[in-house]
């Protein structure tokens, strides 16, 4: 299963609206495939394995030897096949399952057809890592929204910028690697209209000038005021989308459409876009895994509204003084005890940074 999961992290940010499920078939302790979920309409994990084990070894080696993969195998029709029937087809005599699918076109009925036919189940194997991996696409099944994860890079006093806006570079270099790696493992960015004016960022996850991944951009500018000559309108037509109120004006929202931006017209809650719906309709869309860099004013939202569930807060030995802008905006709490509480999970240096890494208390 620890094989099935390495394969299955390799796969993250890459397979949405499909979560990204690893899988192993082996006999003893020898490894006859491997594989990963396949980006829509790609094959499933088990699949992948299965047919790799079958080219590289033969039917016979394959027959009688065993899978386990980090999710329950699907056993309906979608854009592929049942997973279930190709484990019964290739003569598997044993699955290892991280965990059940809740989702309900499957939500034990994959481990139900194995098990009449036969094939010995065994479910829960390394399950807390199993659902961590997943955790996006369980986010969507079970709340209706993506996996929401802030980060955010400060000084020790928890500014962002200067007061005339300079945050070039506030971290070192051994953070902004880190957080190229937290990008290179989502799905899609998203930051607010202000950061996008004010720093144009690319929103790409990139390793020296290499570009290993391009993730959906995301921007959330109900007045669309960012220029269409913005960097993260750049790139292939449908891989930009902006979350803007359903009144912006008619000339922008054309001006976008032609540059390939994808409008996503959402309502307004006292008069600021309603993040809640937002990210609803980006789970539709089909985004599990979501990170969000900014700025303030949209951190503080979405902490008011209690949409973050992991926070990647990236401190620098600096102090920037009560003029310089905050990581967080008003939050607006009448008690101490209103305060958001989090469980920290993680806390290390990254050079002469620190990287701090936590939980709402809320957060199973």
């Amino acid at each position: 299963m620890r094989a099935a999961l390495a394969q299955a992290r390799g796969a993250r940010g890459r397979t949405w609206p499909n979560p990204p499920v690893g899988a192993v078939v082996f006999r003893g302790d020898r490894v006859l495939g491997r594989g990963r979920t396949e980006p829509p309409p790609g094959r499933h994990a088990e699949v992948v394995a299965i047919e790799r084990a079958l080219r590289a070894h033969g039917e016979r080696a394959v027959r009688g030897a065993s899978l386990a993969v980090t999710l329950e195998p699907c056993d309906h029709t979608g854009r592929t096949g049942p997973c279930s029937e190709r484990v019964l087809a290739a003569g598997l005599a044993r699955v290892f399952v991280g965990h059940p699918d809740p989702h309900a076109r499957v939500c034990g009925r994959g481990i139900a057809r194995l098990r009449r036919a036969g094939v010995g189940v065994e479910v829960g194997v390394l399950e807390a890592e199993c659902v961590e991996q997943h955790r996006g696409f369980l986010s969507v099944v079970l709340r209706g929204r993506p996996f929401v994860a802030l980060k955010l890079a400060a000084s020790l006093d928890g500014r962002i910028a200067t007061a005339s806006g300079e945050s070039r570079w506030i971290t070192g270099a051994p953070a902004r690697e880190a957080a190229h790696r937290l990008r290179a493992s989502v799905d899609a960015i998203l930051v607010g209209g202000g950061t996008a004016r004010a720093d144009d960022p690319a929103l790409t996850a990139r390793r020296g000038r290499r570009v290993l991944h391009r993730p959906v951009r995301v921007v959330a500018d109900a007045r669309l005021r960012v220029p269409p000559s913005a960097r993260l309108f750049r790139g292939a037509p449908g891989s930009a989308w902006v979350l803007c109120a359903r009144s912006a004006p008619a000339g922008r929202r054309r001006e976008l459409s032609r540059r390939g931006a994808v409008l996503i017209p959402t309502p307004l809650r006292r008069g600021r876009l309603d993040l809640r719906a937002a990210l609803r309709e980006l789970a539709r869309r089909g985004l599990t895994e979501l990170l969000v860099e900014g700025g303030g004013e949209l951190a503080a939202s979405l902490l008011r509204e209690d949409l973050v569930d992991e926070l990647h807060w990236f401190a620098a030995p600096r102090l920037l003084g009560g003029d310089a802008r905050p990581a967080v905006g008003a939050l607006s709490l009448r008690a101490l005890r209103d305060a958001p509480a989090l469980r920290v999970l993680a806390l290390r240096r990254l050079g002469g940074d620190l990287h701090l890494i936590a939980r709402p208390e809320r957060s199973a």
